[in-house]
């Protein structure tokens, strides 16, 4: 099985997130930053799993540069998923935050949305690890919770 896992990072906690993905679905998995993935490494690929920080209720910059780059078919019948870190609005007591998340959302959404318009194959709900505060740390269990996202998505 050939899986790879891509993730972009400001201070390290969907870092941490995407090697225990990388790490729950064992050796034939691959883990690369977005800013150095090349085209070549999405072919022949089994699962296909990205996921950045959600910043100002977007994917990160270089994650929107690397989706733009995805021709149409690029992804075409590849299993795909995506994630993102987040804050939680309840969590930090900021009801403006949490006016503007129902807005505007968080990023593993769109990002699973435009995996699917290159031809990918969703297998896991999007999905999102909760940062402390912007800068992190991450949540207590949220590691794990990434260990049992990752184990589902070819269950």
């Amino acid at each position: 099985m050939n899986i790879l896992v891509v993730y972009d990072s400001y201070f390290g906690n969907t870092e941490k997130i995407a090697q225990r993905i990388a790490e729950t679905r064992g050796e034939d998995t691959s883990i690369h930053r977005v800013q150095d993935v090349s085209m070549d490494l999405l072919k022949n690929l089994d699962l296909f799993v990205l996921g950045p920080p959600t910043r100002a209720f977007r994917p990160s910059d270089a994650t929107k540069v690397f989706l733009a780059k995805l021709e149409r078919n690029t992804l075409e019948g590849v299993k795909v998923a995506a994630f993102d870190t987040r804050m939680n609005p309840e969590k930090v007591g900021n009801p403006i935050l949490g006016f503007m998340v129902r807005i505007f959302g968080y990023a593993a959404k769109p990002i699973a949305d435009k995996l699917v318009k290159r031809g990918g194959v969703l297998v896991g709900e999007p999905i999102g690890f909760e940062v402390v505060e912007s800068e992190g740390p991450l949540y207590e269990g949220e590691l794990e919770r990434a260990e049992t996202w990752a184990r589902g998505l070819l269950s």
